[in-house]
């Protein structure tokens, strides 16, 4: 190890695996269950809690408390994990969870933003490249696809999925699934069109934002029961990327999808979003 800075009044176990060039600011604790990846900064009074493990080129910022015991009545002090790829951004007062289950694990993607006074609660799951903005509640065992931008202040019940490449906005209260390249808002939530802007950033064409659109109007618009809308989706595209992600998805479903907005209910869709 080479290059390790620890500021004097930060509490740190001497049994922490700590790699090379990770700095740990003023008033920090880290407990000794830990390991944090090369290239990681831990500001000033952020907290590291045992059976924490924290990739490369972590940025973790003020009062920051990562691996922290679920809150969870059914957990009974088994070893869990909480886990957090590279190039994740925790900042002001973000709360990450361990899990409950022993041998259980939560887990944040790599690359992803969590902005100020985010929970993520216990064996929540993120994929890559997440932005997920301030003051969200995420509940235990939600699951988010690669991708996906999740608006401020917006409640998620427990076991809801979020699908890849997905755009939630803010203030929404999450009490079904959004599958994946989809847009949704709202009270309950309610989707309303693909996700064309995210989409089109990340190197989707023209000809697949066509194909998702019309994919989703085989789910949504044809009158059809959803597992007949899936069945027929798995026989036309058995082996299109974009069909197949949604197809996993909509396998490992528990909540069920969300529902689409209506004419009955576009009008308590925000101004600019349907």
């Amino acid at each position: 190890m080479a290059n390790i800075k620890i500021h004097p009044t930060a509490i740190v176990s001497k049994d922490a695996q700590i790699a090379s060039n990770v700095e740990i600011g003023a008033y920090c604790v880290v407990d000794g269950k830990v390991e944090i990846g090369e290239g990681t900064i831990l500001r000033p009074f952020s907290r590291v809690c045992d059976y924490t493990k924290i990739g490369k080129n972590c940025r973790i910022h003020e009062h920051a408390v990562i691996g922290g015991p679920p809150q969870d009545l059914s957990y009974k002090g088994e070893i869990t994990w909480a886990i957090l790829g590279d190039g994740v951004t925790c900042r002001e007062y973000v709360t990450i969870n361990r899990a409950t289950g022993e041998g259980e694990t939560t887990e944040i993607g790599d690359g992803c933003f969590i902005m100020e006074n985010v929970h993520c609660a216990h064996n929540v799951k993120t994929g890559k490249g997440c932005t997920i903005a301030n003051k969200n509640g995420i509940a235990g065992h939600v699951h988010i696809g690669d991708y996906a931008v999740i608006g401020g202040m917006s409640g998620f019940h427990q076991f809801v999925h979020i699908g890849s490449y997905c755009m939630v906005g803010g203030m929404s209260r999450l009490t079904q699934d959004i599958p994946p390249f989809m847009m949704a808002v709202g009270a309950p939530v309610r989707v309303y069109d693909i996700n064309k802007v995210g989409l089109r950033r990340h190197g989707f064409s023209q000809a697949q934002r066509t194909k998702i659109h019309n994919l989703y109007k085989k789910i949504y618009d044809e009158g059809l029961l959803f597992k007949e809308a899936i069945a027929e989706i798995e026989k036309e595209f058995p082996t299109d990327p974009e069909a197949i992600l949604i197809l996993d998805f909509a396998r490992s479903t528990i909540r069920g999808f969300a529902p689409r907005f209506t004419k009955d209910t576009r009008n308590s869709c925000p101004e600019g979003m349907a």
